[in-house]
């Protein structure tokens, strides 16, 4: 009490601070410890303007003298919590801002200097299905200066019931001194299911198998406390959502059944994108597709990939009160690597469920005739003379207008599996024939020429496959607008937006006049083989005749000489 309207230092060792403000308030409270200590603030009660926002009004905490401190927290209008924070420094510093909206603010906040040798000894980790715990010196009066957290967690599948048997701490209309507060989570950020003060038996339950409690009581009027007993509620199989998404470079295709609305207490007429003018198609199911870019979809560039993203609004029409669930079906088509990758988060009150799937770009690649890229060539194989001018065009087929397409690397194969060896005509946006020359990247389209080749010893064919990087026209710093990337200069990250298309075969004019020489001379060869035949047959009848003759004579000659031979010397006899 007694504090100024506007601000202050202290140093006291704790302090009760009541604070009232007013519309264009700028004002800031400095805590400073003179011992060895942590500082502990307590934001225990808030009231800011109705429908503030936290860019308009709040109360900002820093771990340090100033605002120039490291930022340890900030409270505003749907803050669901109460704060406890605490310093690293010998100094605490928080600055509450209001908008000009004609209102009073109140706020209480409570500090004080603590050591963690001399805290009290209590709190912890509950994880039997059922238990019992109680304030510190229980049934005696609590300590002062009290801070306690449990933390409660049962089995998978079930739920917490919480139920105070007896409960004594000081009373105030606004707990604003000692109170318990108890979280729905492991955590005190998971929601605020209430807290409680004064002489009462308050009982509480979780949404899921986790709860937190915490105690907390300031430096006078303590009193009993508390005895507390937990119990673990089994949970019902959780509905699975029917729902599906379905993602493509033009559209984003959302299905939901209407049995899953029904459960859920809803039906079509509930319904809404982003932009609620968009209404779905209902027949046995009910159906949005849009273009990626209508409905009020939003579009974020993540640095290694673009994600598209739209709400699917469940709201009950037509009342002033509702006990039907809060359900928000978000949808995102992330495009990244060499696929469309569709998530679905279904929440319902805090309880998000996924869907996911998979798709891919729709990329082309083409051959033109000239540099005007009107006429593709429609005939495979592609016959071009050696040294022609190939133009060649990738396309990004999407309905999205801020996209940009960009030619990486594009490498030259003899064989359709691109196996050894390889050409590279362009590698990491650099031109590596002296022929290549890029154009800059135009929308959805990514083009580049050069002069026809044939690899030695091989077939005649050519194919090519490109890898092909897709960035947001918005980023003027992506991949597609930083061209050639040398090898010592290259990216390590690798980019996960990217495909490849490949295009082929391309062949010689002069291998396809070749192809129909050889076909006619094997047709003629094929008519004469018969004559050749014949011709064979008689030669060899006359080299065998003309052996034969030879043979004959040889004998003859033979039988001649030995006759001559035996007559000149055979002695005469006498008479």
């Amino acid at each position: 009490t007694g504090t100024p309207r506007c601000g202050a230092s202290f140093n006291q060792p704790s302090k009760a601070l009541v604070i009232e403000l007013n519309a264009n308030a700028n004002c800031v409270w400095q805590i400073q410890r003179n011992t060895n200590q942590t500082i502990r603030a307590i934001f225990s009660s808030f009231q800011f303007a109705p429908s503030s926002s936290c860019e308009t009004e709040s109360i900002k905490v820093y771990d340090g003298p100033s605002t120039d401190s490291p930022l340890l927290g900030q409270i505003c209008n749907d803050t669901d919590a109460i704060p406890i924070l605490e310093s690293s420094s010998d100094s605490l510093t928080f600055l509450i801002t209001t908008n000009s909206v004609v209102f009073t603010r109140n706020f209480f906040v409570f500090y004080y200097f603590f050591s963690e040798t001399g805290a009290v000894n209590c709190g912890g980790e509950l994880i039997a299905p059922n238990g019992t715990f109680t304030s510190p010196n229980y049934p005696a009066a609590h300590p002062e200066l009290t801070y306690c957290v449990w933390h409660i967690q049962t089995e998978k599948n079930s739920k917490i019931n919480l139920q105070f048997q007896d409960f004594f701490l000081e009373l105030d209309q606004n707990c604003r001194f000692d109170f318990i507060a108890v979280y729905d989570g492991p955590t005190t950020n998971t929601g605020l299911i209430g807290k409680a003060c004064g002489r009462t038996q308050p009982s509480f339950e979780s949404s899921s198998n986790a709860m937190t409690v915490v105690l907390s009581t300031d430096d006078s009027n303590s009193y009993r406390g508390f005895s507390a007993e937990y119990t673990s509620i089994p949970l019902p199989a959780p509905v699975q959502p029917d729902a599906s998404l379905t993602c493509s470079s033009d559209s984003m295709t959302i299905v939901l059944s209407k049995s899953y609305l029904a459960s859920l207490g809803y039906n079509e007429t509930h319904l809404q994108l982003n932009d609620p003018s968009c209404r779905p198609v209902v027949t046995d199911s009910i159906v949005f597709s849009f273009p990626l870019t209508s409905c009020g979809t939003t579009k974020q560039d993540e640095g290694q990939s673009i994600t598209y993203t739209n709400i699917v609004s469940l709201s009950p029409t037509g009342n002033v009160i509702t006990r039907q669930k809060s359900v928000e079906i978000i949808v995102k088509c992330r495009m990244e690597n060499n696929s469309t990758v569709e998530i679905m988060y279904i929440t319902e009150n805090n309880i998000i469920q996924n869907i996911t799937s998979a798709g891919r770009y729709n990329v082309s690649i083409s051959f033109y005739d000239s540099d005007s890229f009107s006429n593709p060539i429609l005939e495979s194989p592609y016959y071009i003379d050696l040294n022609q001018t190939i133009f060649t065009q990738v396309s990004l087929h999407s309905a999205d207008p801020n996209l940009l397409v960009f030619v990486d690397t594009c490498i030259a194969s003899p064989q359709s599996d691109f196996g050894s060896p390889t050409y590279d005509l362009i590698r990491s946006g650099c031109n590596k024939d002296d022929t290549v020359v890029t154009y800059p990247p135009l929308e959805h389209y990514g083009r580049f020429k050069f002069n026809a080749f044939r690899f030695l010893r091989y077939l005649p064919s050519v194919y090519l496959q490109c890898d092909i990087v897709i960035c947001d026209s918005d980023d003027t710093d992506s991949r597609c607008t930083r061209g050639c990337i040398s090898r010592q200069k290259r990216d390590t990250s690798s980019y996960m937006w990217k495909t490849n298309t490949v295009i082929g075969p391309i062949r010689l004019k002069r291998d396809l006049r070749s192809a129909g020489r050889s076909e006619s001379l094997t047709k003629a060869d094929a008519e004469e083989t018969p004559n050749l035949q014949q011709h064979s047959f008689y030669t060899l009848s006359f080299v065998v005749l003309i052996s034969n003759i030879i043979i004959v004579v040889a004998v003859i000659l033979k039988y001649h000489i030995k006759h001559q031979a035996g007559y000149g010397y055979q002695k005469l006899q006498s008479s």
